[in-house]
């Protein structure tokens, strides 16, 4: 088991599998499709990121470094956490950028989501961490890979 050390944002405690993408992540092309739809889970439908493309991340720890895209990512957070769509956790290795913060945090807020986002775990959590592993995610941004 490894251990990381990051920056709780929305704190929470949780443990499940693991989505890894290495590269930043388009909210609007990895969620739109999905929202759109009123679909049941997010298949994620960004074609530019093939570590996510076609994975479901609906529940899962969405591993990151950062997202990127317009300046529509926050609501689009918001609104897949409104629809219960969202990944249980964004783990961040870098640090959390505004949108991506300011969606989650107003999710937390206004929407009463359970969504968990801990940022500045480090670019080993991102290299250490696989697709299909277990994490256990704790109140005070501590991530264990099992």
């Amino acid at each position: 088991m490894k251990e990381f050390k990051g920056r709780a944002i929305t704190g929470g405690t949780w443990t499940g599998e693991a989505v890894v993408s290495k590269q930043g992540v388009n909210t609007l092309a990895t969620f739109q499709k999905s929202a759109l739809n009123n679909a049941k889970t997010v298949i994620a439908a960004d074609q530019s990121n093939p570590d996510i493309y076609q994975k479901e991340i609906t529940g899962k720890a969405l591993c990151l470094p950062i997202t990127i895209g317009s300046t529509t990512g926050g609501l689009v957070i918001q609104t897949i956490c409104s629809m219960d769509l969202n990944p249980a956790c964004f783990l961040f290795s870098k640090a959390i950028d505004s949108l991506a913060a300011s969606g989650i945090v107003l999710a937390k807020i206004w929407e009463d989501s359970n969504v968990i986002a801990i940022d500045n775990l480090g670019d080993e959590f991102l290299e250490t961490v696989q697709t299909g592993d277990t994490v256990e995610v704790l109140d005070d941004g501590t991530v264990k890979i099992k």
